[in-house]
Order: C-alpha cells, then structure tokens, then sequence
C-alpha cells in the first residue's frame, strides 16, 4: 500500500468532512447537498483551469461556488420553510445540472493543463497546508461572536432568538461555510487526481460521516482533540481502512457498500455501548 497516497487523500477528504462537521455537528442539520457542491467544486475549478486560468482564481472560485450552493440550501430551507432533508435533495438535484452545464461535458481530464499539483513532488506540503488553514480558520471562526451563535443554533433555536437573532440568517451562513469547505476539497481531488467527472460526489456525505464518527470513536476520550482535527483524522484513518480492503481483495465498486456497512457497524456499536458523540 501507498501510505503517503492514502494520508494525502486522507486530508484532502479531511477537508470536505470538516465542512459536513459544521452542518452535520454544529447545526445539526442533515445536508445532503453536499454530494453535489463537491463535484462543483471539481468542476469549477476544472473548466477555469483548461480555460488558462490560474490555480488560485479555480481554487478560490470553487470554494465561492460550494459556498453559493450551502447558501442557496439555507435559504430554501430558512426562507422557504422547506424541510432540511428535502432542501439539500433538491440543491442537490439541481447540482447535477449546473455542475454539467459548468463542464460542459461529463468528464475534463487535466493532465495537459498546469494545476496545484502538476510537478510530481511536494503534493504532501501543499495538502497539509489547505487541510491546516482550512481547520484553524475554522476554529478561529468558532471561538467569534457567529461561531458562538452558530454553535448556540444546533442546540436550541430558542436560546438564539431570545437573544435578538435571526436563526435563519445564521443557518444560510453555516450552510455557506460548510459546502464552500466541501467544494474546496472537490477541487484539490480533482487536480490531485487530475480529471473532474460528474459523478465525483456521490456518497460525500456518508464519507464525510463515516469519518466523523469514526475519528470520533477512537478520539473521543482525549478532550483536548477538537472536534476538527478529529474530522481529519478519521478521514485518513477511513482511507486508511479502505485501502486495507482493496489491498486484500476488495473490488474498487464494492468500497460504497463498505463505506455504508462501516458506518452502520460504528452506530450500532456507539447504541449497544451507550455512548455519546462530542459536540463542537
């Protein structure tokens, strides 16, 4: 096995489970979006880059897009009164589209084109560095006066709105903020693997999950871990464990499944042994 192929994916990943630990942890809010703001992430930064573009515009851009489909999920959902679960299939739905109409095509290769990890050496570095900025950026956001709220808003709306704020509008940011992480990872995977597909997010938020709570379980007991280092770490200990699978056997097609089997075998076991899961 590849371990340094496995850590770097692992944080790339990481990155788009930080983003779902806002909505999933923080606002407690099952967004399902997610599956599509990663691909656009992808194919964003994948149509400005064939177009010459520079590395930093389709980087940026992608997290602006992801953060534009977060937002447009809150709105739906705030504004609309439309229920979350049907909110995000519904962003995520119209995804599908948008993400083909950017592309215009269902697949850009970017082997020809100058991206973030064109040379051969040095991907490990500049991974590290989106996955730390990405997290103490984060934390420094928490520890404001709209991290406190949006941490105040997973746990009780009424404790928000007895203190003057609009719950809605904190929502649309928090949702903003975390497919705006979620697209930021899909564009490092597309150019760490050099070709955006339409098909890329498919099961982003049960990997995102699975990584969570799988840093959770084996984190969990040391509490001066955050929450977000715990994302990241599960993230590359979950590549980790699929890799395992495909190094003794395991069809690529078959790792979907085994994405869903890990995360209903962590839940069953968290039930039988009555444990909770940390908060933010």
């Amino acid at each position: 096995m590849d371990f340094l192929s496995i850590l770097e994916q692992g944080l790339i990943f990481g990155i788009m489970a930080v983003g779902i630990l806002i909505s999933f942890r923080i606002l407690n809010f099952p967004d399902l979006s997610v599956d599509g703001s990663f691909a656009l992430g992808a194919a964003v930064a994948a149509s400005i880059l064939i177009h010459g573009g520079s590395v930093f515009v389709a980087i940026l851009a992608a997290t602006g897009a992801g953060f534009l489909a977060g937002a447009v999920t809150g709105v739906i959902h705030a504004k609309g009164k439309v229920d979350g679960i049907l909110a995000g299939i519904l962003v995520m739905i119209a995804l599908y589209s948008v993400n083909l109409r950017v592309m215009g095509r269902p697949n850009i290769p970017l082997f020809t084109v100058d991206h973030l990890f064109a040379a051969k050496n040095g991907h490990l570095i500049k991974i590290l560095l989106f996955a730390i900025a990405a997290k103490l950026l984060l934390d420094l956001f928490l520890k404001t006066h709209a991290g406190f709220v949006l941490r105040a808003l997973g746990d009780n709306t009424k404790v928000v709105e007895g203190l003057g704020v609009n719950p809605g509008n904190f929502k649309i940011i928090g949702l903003g903020i975390a497919n705006g992480l979620v697209a930021l990872s899909g564009s490092l995977m597309a150019q760490y693997q050099g070709f955006a597909d339409i098909s890329m997010g498919i099961g982003t938020l049960v990997t995102g999950l699975a990584s969570i709570i799988l840093g959770e379980s084996l984190l969990r007991r040391f509490k001066f871990i955050g929450a977000t280092t715990i994302a990241l770490v599960g993230s590359v200990v979950y590549r980790l464990i699929l890799a395992t699978a495909i190094h003794y056997g395991l069809e690529p097609g078959d790792l979907k499944l085994v994405t869903a089997l890990i995360l209903l075998g962590i839940l069953i076991l968290e039930k039988r042994m009555g444990g909770k899961y940390a908060r933010v």
